[in-house]
């Protein structure tokens, strides 16, 4: 196995299967990052999202895809032309991973594309020790996806990070408050009646428990964008808070537990998950 892989496993507390291809996916997020740097991608765009909040702001959960925003509008952008510096990278690091583009819908701001590779190859691979017969399940290609909104709404605040591994290089990130206001978005306007993501209310908690403010200007901006709320509407920080409030007497959280267990150690901390849980903690928005 590559050294630098090996290296970067080394940080990760393996347990298990499930925490082997969190592992898995998680490198392979990063060599992406490295090789859409090293095309320029972050000259033109910003890292955002659960995964962008996990490695450069300590978020305790995986997070299974790569969010991105334009910083200028360009309905026209092609992220095909990147792909080939990310097929260097994953080469580079002796990873067989096939990249495709999504057919973008003309009525969306997102354009996709997505990673695939034989999902026991891929774990034999980085835990050759392994014995074969344990993942006899695992005929299924593994899957990293990675999408850009092509027309954001004005309002974010960005951060200039650096990593070091996998080879140094320089991304373009969300800060933590823009973050926020996109993790609010989420939870206010994602189609929960197909799948409760959980994943969103512990990003949630984790903002409010390390008091991060919220970008009040981008949140209303994507929420003007979404068609939650009009242009012409009253907003400030009290109404959030009533619209985040009425959410979350919605929820149910049986679902949201199981959506985001996969993705996290401390099961505990969802014990307290609830209606009122949410409702109350949202006083400490600010």
């Amino acid at each position: 196995m590559n050294d630098v892989i090996t290296q970067m496993l080394s940080h990760y507390e393996i347990k298990n299967i499930n925490d082997e291809i969190n592992a898995l996916k998680e490198i392979i997020q990063e060599i992406v990052l490295l090789g859409l740097s090293r095309g320029g991608f972050f000259n033109e765009a910003a890292f955002y999202g659960g995964t962008a909040l996990r490695i450069f702001y300590k978020l305790d959960r995986f997070s299974e895809d790569l969010d991105f925003a334009l910083i200028k509008p360009n309905k026209n952008f092609d992220l095909s032309k990147y792909f080939v510096y990310i097929e260097n990278e994953l080469k580079a690091y002796g990873l067989n991973l096939e990249i495709s583009s999504k057919k973008k819908n003309n009525k969306t701001n997102i354009s996709s594309a997505f990673l695939k590779g034989d999902t026991l190859e891929l774990i034999l691979n980085f835990f050759p020790n392994e014995v074969n017969k344990q993942y006899d399940h695992l005929f299924k290609n593994i899957k990293v996806k990675f999408e850009i909104d092509v027309n954001p709404p004005f309002g974010a605040t960005y951060e200039i990070q650096y990593k070091l591994l996998p080879s140094p290089h320089q991304l373009r990130i969300y800060d933590k408050s823009s973050l926020f206001a996109g993790k609010i978005h989420a939870i206010l306007c994602r189609n929960w009646q197909k799948r409760t993501k959980g994943r969103d209310l512990y990003d949630y908690v984790f903002f409010l428990a390390n008091d991060v403010n919220v970008n009040l200007e981008l949140i209303r901006r994507k929420l003007i964008d979404s068609k939650y709320i009009n242009d012409s509407d009253s907003f400030n920080l009290d109404i959030l808070k009533d619209l985040l409030r009425s959410k979350f007497k919605e929820i149910n959280y049986v679902d949201a537990k199981e959506d985001v267990i996969p993705f996290i150690k401390d099961l505990k901390s969802l014990d307290l998950w609830s209606s009122d849980f949410f409702i109350k903690i949202t006083d400490n928005l600010k």
